[in-house]
């Protein structure tokens, strides 16, 4: 009989964490997100599309889709990705989606953990599909990088997570940390309704992703005890303060980009006015051109508009 409690040893069915990944990544999406995401591929000479977000988890083409483009070579910008907004109509049915560009190879090391970025790694450790390749070999190399971010995660997770938990207690314990890194407001409890929603996607996650980082562990039961000495996790809880503090103001400064060079962004803003008010928004030549100079005219159209009770 098996112990209750033992090293986690690698059964000979039991998938390695590249092999995971990459069937993940090949899951199904809506024909139209695969037609949208061959468009954006195709018309950037990008190495592949990953489509993630909450439109794959419901498969609804509703609302605004959520790309990463990734581009062969080195990173044009220093400040990435690069977004922008688009809008197609596919089959006769109008879709929208806000586009992140970057170089592959960046992402590759933001994802490993390698740059002071706190949301590649976060993001990609959650459900996303290569909904374009532009062959095998690219295909593999963002299914290399993507595991990467699985990697950086777990050993976050169990630096961050108490001595004995189960996966979920890791993972809630890093999507905490990393959500109160950024930018942004999340409302208590996003990290229960990530694990809640995506429950088959981290089933079993977490041990390769330590197996393939090379963390000892052991199991008993639901029970994970990572087996991490002093030393490491000093210096990965060391890396983590570096990039906490560092947070915030790198997402403001990409806000800061975004504001001055988010492609699209004079549509996109209008499409979410109209949505949330009911006001439609002309977007005119000059508004197109300076999204951030018009917003107070639009945002004043908008008020006289609803006090008027016009529609």
């Amino acid at each position: 009989m098996a112990r209750a409690c033992s090293t986690y040893a690698r059964m000979t069915d039991t998938p390695l964490l590249e092999d995971r990944i990459a069937a993940a990544l090949t899951r199904e999406v809506m024909p139209e997100v695969r037609a949208f995401a061959e468009r954006l591929g195709n018309h950037a000479g990008a190495l592949g599309v990953v489509f993630y977000g909450s439109n794959l988890r419901t498969g609804s083409l509703e609302g605004v889709l959520d790309f990463y483009v990734l581009l062969p070579g080195a990173q044009v910008e220093r400040v990435w990705p690069r977004v922008s907004y688009h809008e197609w109509s596919c089959n006769g049915v109008p879709l929208r989606a806000k586009v992140a560009t970057m170089a592959l190879e960046t992402f590759r090391s933001a994802a490993a953990g390698e740059r002071l970025d706190t949301t590649i790694w976060a993001r990609f450790v959650q459900p996303s599909a290569l909904a374009w390749q532009r062959d095998a070999a690219a295909a593999e190399g963002i299914a290399a990088a993507v595991a990467g971010a699985a990697r950086t995660a777990a050993r976050l997770a169990v630096a961050l997570g108490p001595a004995s938990g189960t996966a979920e207690d890791y993972w809630r314990a890093l999507f905490r940390a990393t959500y109160a890194a950024e930018f942004r407001v999340e409302k208590a409890g996003r990290e229960d309704s990530i694990l809640a929603v995506n429950r088959a996607h981290f089933d079993g996650l977490l041990p390769l992703a330590l197996e393939s980082a090379g963390i000892p562990f052991k199991i008993s039961g639901p029970t994970l005890h990572p087996q991490l000495s002093t030393g490491q996790r000093a210096r990965t809880l060391a890396w983590w303060a570096r990039r906490r503090r560092l947070g915030k103001p790198y997402n403001v400064l990409r806000l800061l980009k975004a504001s001055t060079t988010f492609e699209g962004a004079a549509r996109y803003a209008a499409w979410k006015i109209e949505r949330h008010t009911g006001v439609p928004v002309t977007i005119t030549p000059w508004r197109e051109r300076h999204p951030v100079l018009a917003a107070p005219g639009v945002l004043w159209h908008v008020w006289r508009r609803k006090k008027a009770g016009a529609p």
